[in-house]
């Protein structure tokens, strides 16, 4: 709101000398700034200029503490305030500012609270020293569920400005002074934490937490879990959640699913099977990820037969399993020279009206080409085709090498004339060689 629109509407108010600041000149000022209308000329007088600048820290106080005025109204003067600071001779002070604060959390207006939080908290010209808000809050604020949301507010900001160490201090400052700690708030923090590699001190943080009493949340745990779990620490994050489990915070699939595809990922069966023994114990059945997570795994590490395994239980179990599972079993048999094994996967995928994926097709055909079986890779192809599949320059090259490697210059030519048609450049230098070998 601009300045000189309140100094012509406050213009056409009557003249008087303020007397002893009271509720009803605090509501006079800001009904005038509120009333100010866009279309009103510019012209403020010096009245109305001295008005405004005969306001006070104590008149200031009472305009934002009276309950006769809306909250969102004294935040509109608040601001105005702020944004114009050449009104005043004095600088707005920590009691408006938490005045204003415990009236809109009161209110349940916790977002304009935070933004005044964290324009407290950051701001350099209205910025204080924890100890100083502290100190301020416990002398005048009574209100137990105030102070706790303001707390609260406070921690959420410090974290989401990355001010850890501060952010610790404010937990501390509640924990022993009896504050009512929000576990979802913790959690705010414990992601940003983690999300700034900082595990060590999330995993501190979460002790403390623990021991505070707080009840905490098995969202909470897996954070810590999920960070351990990207250095490394597997293990540690599988004996917290058995701590954890012990003191009755039980963990769910996302939990365990978390300490599953970590371990999946990096081969370590060792542990996956500590974490399997794990989810058994605390009844948690596994999910459509959980078979995902396995067979990426095994079939990754050459466990084919295992990953196969798992594909077959999902069967059982009656689950949806997708084409991509397949491809991943299938590549693994044919990086493993197990052509018969993928072919015959093949055949399975068929007779239970999976759909194979283009990658499933570039896999079989590649690796039967590889061994110079072309009747089984073009049989491939024909099934591919029938399901509509397009043939890219990649599977065009493959072919090509593979009847090179035979020495069948009559298919590898003529594949490559349909190349040409389709207007790709044929990569013939490994065909040219390969027949160059046979005719030698």
């Amino acid at each position: 709101m601009s300045l000189q629109k309140v100094l012509q509407n406050l213009q056409t108010m009557k003249r008087c000398h303020l007397p002893t600041p009271n509720t009803k000149i605090a509501a006079t000022i800001i009904s005038t700034i509120l009333n100010t209308s866009a279309s009103q000329p510019l012209a403020p007088t010096a009245t109305a200029t001295t008005l405004l600048s005969n306001l006070t820290p104590n008149l200031v106080h009472l305009i934002l503490s009276d309950p006769h005025i809306k909250p969102s109204k004294s935040l509109i003067f608040f601001n105005f305030l702020q944004n114009n600071p050449s009104i005043i001779s004095f600088k707005i002070d920590l009691e408006a500012h938490l005045t204003l604060i415990s009236r809109l959390i009161r209110s349940r207006k916790f977002t304009e609270a935070e933004n005044l939080v964290t324009s407290l908290l950051n701001d350099e010209n209205f910025r204080y020293p924890f100890a100083v808000i502290a100190s301020f809050v416990a002398n005048q604020c009574s209100d137990s569920r105030i102070v706790a949301k303001l707390f609260n507010l406070m921690l959420k900001v410090h974290s989401d400005n990355r001010n850890f160490e501060l952010a610790s201090e404010n937990f501390d400052y509640m924990r022993k002074n009896g504050i009512e700690i929000n576990e979802r708030t913790c959690t705010i923090h414990l992601i940003a934490v983690m999300k700034c590699d900082q595990v060590e001190l999330g995993i501190e943080f979460f002790s403390r937490m623990v021991e505070s009493g707080i009840e905490v949340s098995v969202f909470s745990l897996t954070v810590v879990v999920d960070g351990l779990c990207k250095i490394g620490e597997i293990s540690k994050g599988r004996e917290l959640v058995e701590e954890m489990a012990a003191k009755g915070v039980k963990p769910n699939i996302i939990t365990c699913n978390t300490l599953v595809d970590a371990c999946a990922k990096r081969w370590n069966f060792g542990e996956l099977d500590l974490v399997l023994v794990l989810m058994e114990k605390e009844g948690v059945e596994f999910n459509v990820e959980t078979f995902k997570f396995l067979i990426d795994g095994y079939s990754s590490s050459g466990k084919i037969e295992e990953a196969q395994r798992i594909v077959s239980v999902m069967h059982d179990k009656g689950l949806k399993v997708e084409s991509h599972l397949y491809a991943l079993i299938i590549s693994g048999y044919c990086r493993l020279g197990k052509m018969e094994s993928a072919f015959s996967l093949f055949k399975i995928m068929n007779r239970r009206e999976i759909c194979p994926n283009i990658d499933v097709y570039q896999t079989l055909v590649s690796g039967l080409c590889k061994i110079g079986d072309m009747e089984a890779a073009m049989e491939i192809l024909d099934d591919m085709q029938n399901r509509e599949f397009g043939l890219d320059k990649a599977m065009f090259d493959t072919l090509v090498s593979g009847y090179g490697k035979k020495g069948m210059v009559d298919e590898a030519a003529g594949l490559v004339d349909v190349m040409e048609k389709q207007e790709f450049i044929a990569d013939a230098s490994v065909c040219d060689m390969q027949v160059a070998d046979h005719v030698t």
